[in-house]
């Protein structure tokens, strides 16, 4: 089973934030943690395009 195919998890970091009750959060804070988490999903957008990047310059080593 290749990554990209594996099962999201049930449990973890991600998941205590999806199950996290907002409503005891104020305006300002639920702000913040939007500017934190924005940062956190371009941070991990640019490791996806380098290990893209890696696997292309891997596949045309290896296939040529």
């Amino acid at each position: 089973m290749d990554f990209d195919d594996a099962p999201l998890k049930k449990t973890g970091p991600l998941r205590d934030l999806e199950l996290e009750d907002l409503s005891t959060i104020s305006a300002e804070e639920l702000r913040e943690r939007i500017e934190r988490m924005q940062a956190e999903i371009s941070r991990t957008q640019a490791e996806i395009k380098a290990k893209q990047s890696s696997r292309a310059a891997a596949d045309a080593f290896f296939n040529s």
